[in-house]
């Protein structure tokens, strides 16, 4: 290859290296931002193939996604002067492009460490006028409802970054005091348990009571039940004997003296001395009763 072949060929290398040098590709999930000499001079580039100048224009990139950054482990102390653990995360992602890399030089690591120092601050405020109650259960959604609209007002418009969502992982008890909290949880437990064992046993003898009181009442309706059908047995057995007087006086004579006789000598060991004219024995010296 000749001289010329070969400059020709140097010169071709050279645009291709220079056309490929001018060009650049922003993907989909991000936005970039144009620096020449440092100087900003385009920003929000939106996703797509693009042209700047080689060597002199430089091109930053900016994930547009949702981001997440967890805020270390901290100790807020609530109205009552109780001191909590607290881990939580902070949701975010860039807005605006151009208000983002003033503020923060396109650092992600700047953006979050601002943040976490806004959402540490309103965690302070908003642990510090409410009970333990209210920030572990009853107004846990709330403090960080607010929470969020506080510190994305102030993202927005100082850092161009949208504030999703801060949630709390975690809420815990430093060692002492979370000692001292089990034991009072328990304490108040075992006094729940003693005031409804107290009602139970209460209720309990109430129950028993009113059972002993209805068995009484059933049982003297029973017997005089009883003693009123006794009474209405022995008036109709008075009745029917009477009867059986009227029709025959002398068979109910002899079978009352029958009976009479039985009774008497039921056991073979039964000794009576009685005299032979005694109206007892008139049956068995005449059946027929006569003397």
């Amino acid at each position: 290859m000749g001289p010329k072949g070969i400059v020709g060929l140097a010169g071709a290398l050279i645009i291709v290296l220079v056309t490929l040098s001018s060009v650049y590709i922003i993907p989909e999930t991000h936005r970039g931002v144009l620096l020449r000499f440092g100087e900003l001079i385009e920003t929000d580039i939106p996703s797509g193939l693009h042209f700047k100048v080689p060597v002199i224009d430089q091109v930053r990139e900016f994930d547009i996604r949702l981001l997440t950054t967890d805020l270390p482990s901290r100790q807020y102390l609530t109205i009552e002067k109780k001191p909590l653990d607290v881990d939580s995360y902070i949701a975010w992602k860039i807005r605006d492009v151009d208000q983002f890399y003033r503020a923060t030089g396109g650092d992600e690591y700047r953006a979050s460490e601002l943040l976490l120092s806004r959402v540490d601050n309103g965690l302070r405020d908003e642990f510090g006028v409410r009970t333990m109650v209210e920030v572990v259960s009853g107004q846990r959604d709330e403090l960080m409802t607010q929470l969020r609209e506080r510190v994305n007002e102030t993202a927005v418009k100082e850092f161009g970054i949208d504030v999703v969502d801060i949630r709390v992982k975690a809420i815990e008890f430093p060692g002492q005091v979370s000692d001292n909290v089990f034991r009072r949880m328990a304490t108040e437990r075992e006094k729940l348990a003693q005031e409804f064992r107290s009602r139970g046993q209460e209720l309990a003898e109430g129950i028993r009571a009113d059972a002993d009181r209805q068995r009484t009442v059933i049982l003297a309706e029973a017997f005089a039940a009883a003693e009123e059908m006794r009474g209405e047995g022995d008036s109709e057995a008075a009745r029917i004997y009477a009867d059986a007087y009227d029709t025959n006086g002398e068979f109910y004579s002899f079978y009352r003296s029958l009976e009479a006789y039985g009774e008497t000598f039921s056991s073979k060991d039964d000794i009576m001395v009685i005299d032979t004219d005694s109206d007892f024995l008139r049956f068995l010296k005449d059946p027929q009763g006569d003397r």
